[in-house]
């Protein structure tokens, strides 16, 4: 094998890691995004519980079908 060949090799390995670098980057950021919104969900379902708009399950009355 060359020095030549060797070079190519090591190569196209370092553009195949960048590669899965950058997939990860974009997973790591994908998932950033969802926690967020997540958070957000659960924060607005906290400030309905606190209002009193969303009730505890021991206070619900059952549906007429009960």
């Amino acid at each position: 094998m060359t020095n030549e060949e060797r070079i190519t090799e090591l190569e196209m390995a370092v553009a195949e890691i960048q590669k899965m670098i950058d997939d990860l980057n974009a997973e790591s950021v994908r998932q950033a995004q969802v926690m967020m919104r997540l958070e957000q969900d659960c924060k607005n379902l906290r400030l309905l519980v606190d209002e009193g708009v969303v009730k505890p399950l021991s206070e619900e009355t059952p549906p007429p079908h009960y």
